[in-house]
């Protein structure tokens, strides 16, 4: 029954494959960019990123793929089918920094370069990790919005997940560096309050910075639970055009908000610039223009240019930012 189940998988699993893009050209460079799983609107949004970068390079046949559950082993079950399809290149989100790294140097054995992005593969399986942003930008980023969303003064506060969660620590600690330059000056933080993401939680939290800071002007919430149980306290509260939310949130929980008025911005990482970015990276690592190494720069089309970290790693850009402008597109997305 095992078996049997286990060659309906792995023939599904193949089936994805060959359906997933047209046959390759032998003039062109084969890059294969591998989600962590089929349906999932982020990696569509990644998938036609990609596309857009393929056709602006020209010599490029791209194929988009993935396995029906975001497992390890169903991932690797794809990446072997690629590797026995001789691709030039793999773009990989892993489901699994480590379980994916075997594969990985095997397709490595076989001259198929190798970069992940989004969630990485360890150092040892790939050439390079793109990472969405980075936290100076991050912070950064946090520190602009509230500034818009304040007039550029007022007291601001923060409503995160846990005190323990250290993204979003490292995050805070950077959005304090940037409210310390001059730019920021006008703007004051208050308090930080933990909501440890839960919806309730956050909730009660925000709803205690509303009423404990009656001239609070903005609640920056680094998390996406934060941001919807914010915006909902500031509905809730009857404060929409005197207090903003805003921070890190998906397009499709804050759409609403949006509407409502209680949030003017909020950011989170843009999935068709990823895909776009991945896929001059690993057309770059073809021709051997990208190797990893520290300080190397490398051009991304529209998107500039990316610096290699001496991890390993390189940041694209600042979060994306959503405004009534962009929102009601982008959640039909993710």
């Amino acid at each position: 029954m095992k078996l049997t189940k286990r060659f309906i998988a792995i023939a599904a699993t193949a089936l994805f494959v060959l359906q997933a893009g047209p046959a390759f050209s032998a003039d062109k460079i084969k890059i294969a960019m591998v989600v962590k799983s089929l349906g999932n609107g982020f990696f569509d949004a990644a998938h036609e990123g990609g596309k857009e970068a393929a056709k602006e390079l020209g010599d490029v046949d791209l194929i988009y793929t993935g396995p029906t559950s975001a497992t390890a082993e169903a991932q690797i079950e794809v990446i072997n089918s690629l590797v026995s399809q001789k691709v030039d290149a793999l773009v990989i989100s892993a489901n699994d920094k480590d379980a994916l790294v075997p594969i990985a140097k095997r397709a490595a054995q076989r001259g198929i370069k190798v970069i992940s992005f989004d969630s990485g593969i360890a150092p040892a399986g790939r050439i390079l990790q793109l990472n969405p942003s980075n936290s100076a930008l991050i912070g950064a980023k946090l520190a602009e919005m509230a500034a818009e969303a304040s007039g550029g003064s007022g007291d601001i506060a923060v409503l995160s997940a846990t005190a323990q969660a250290t993204n979003q620590n490292i995050w805070i600690g950077e959005l304090k560096k940037a409210l310390a330059k001059p730019e920021f000056s006008k703007l004051k933080l208050v308090a930080t309050v933990y909501g440890d993401d839960q919806s309730d939680k956050s909730y009660r939290e925000a709803l205690g910075l509303l009423r404990s800071n009656p001239s609070l002007k903005v609640i920056i919430a680094p998390t996406t639970v934060g941001i919807v149980a914010a915006a909902k306290a500031v509905v809730d509260e009857k404060l929409v055009g005197k207090v903003f939310v805003t921070g890190l949130g998906l397009p499709s929980e804050m759409v609403g908000h949006v509407k409502s008025g209680a949030v003017k911005s909020f950011a989170i990482w843009n999935p068709i610039d990823l895909g776009y970015t991945a896929t001059y990276l690993a057309h770059a690592a073809v021709k051997g223009t990208a190797t990893g190494k520290e300080g190397e720069q490398i051009p991304v089309g529209r998107m500039g240019k990316v610096t290699m970290e001496a991890n390993g790693e390189a940041a694209m850009a600042p979060p994306f930012t959503y405004n009534a402008g962009n929102v009601e597109k982008f959640a039909k997305i993710f």
